[in-house]
């Protein structure tokens, strides 16, 4: 297998503006849940592993890296009760390499964002939600999914402080009917906080912002 290729450190730093009209809506939502977050549950680690086999069973080798990200994966820490998972696949505009064995497996080929890396974004419904992101090899994304994943499982401080940003956000967004989308944009201010702090602190840049190149 070839190496990933190398991840500039300003698509890194980047962050995305969500556009609702360059999304590209494949499959309406079958199911919804409603905006609830739960206090931490120990079945969700095995849930991850319970979806993780399905993914293995529907592509095999093609799924090159599989990875547990977003609240459910950090420790501790109130969320959603869907697990979120980064799936890699080695040529994210090949849909017929790995769309329809996926959805064998009951994920649900939802949209396609062409413009955030070719995002494309499947759910799991029923008795194990899951937001399911696909990408290609090399993608920023995954890496800032990790570095935010890894920093809260290890500082106790911020996962307290994100946590009633996240019951903050979803009362604000429940008060005046509004969706899930919305609730990710009242936190998005404190995240980019957040994400600024890691890429300091982890040598990706300088404190007035500019990028640190990597070997």
């Amino acid at each position: 297998m070839s190496a990933a290729p190398k991840i500039p450190v300003e698509e890194i730093l980047k962050h995305y503006e969500y556009k609702p009209e360059l999304v590209q809506r494949v499959n309406p939502r079958k199911e919804a849940l409603p905006l609830a977050i739960e206090e931490p549950k120990a079945e969700w680690p095995a849930r991850f592993a319970s979806l993780e086999a399905k993914i293995k069973a529907a592509l095999g080798d093609k799924a090159l890296v599989i990875s547990h990200v977003g609240s459910t994966s950090v420790p501790g820490l109130p969320a959603k009760d869907v697990i979120d998972i980064d799936l890699t696949v080695s040529d994210i505009l090949d849909e017929d390499s790995y769309v329809p064995a996926l959805e064998a497996q009951g994920f649900h080929f939802r949209n396609r964002e062409p413009s955030w890396h070719n995002h494309h974004y499947f759910i799991h419904y029923s008795e194990n939600w899951c937001n399911l992101h696909v990408w290609g090899p090399g993608c920023a994304e995954t890496v800032r999914h990790m570095l935010m994943r890894d920093w809260l499982r290890e500082h106790a401080d911020d996962r307290e402080a994100y946590a009633r940003v996240k019951r903050e956000a979803a009362v604000a967004t429940n008060a005046v009917g509004e969706s899930v989308m919305d609730y990710n944009l009242r936190k998005e201010g404190w995240i980019r906080e957040l994400l600024h702090r890691i890429f300091v602190a982890k040598g990706y840049m300088t404190e007035d912002g500019q990028p640190i190149q990597r070997d």
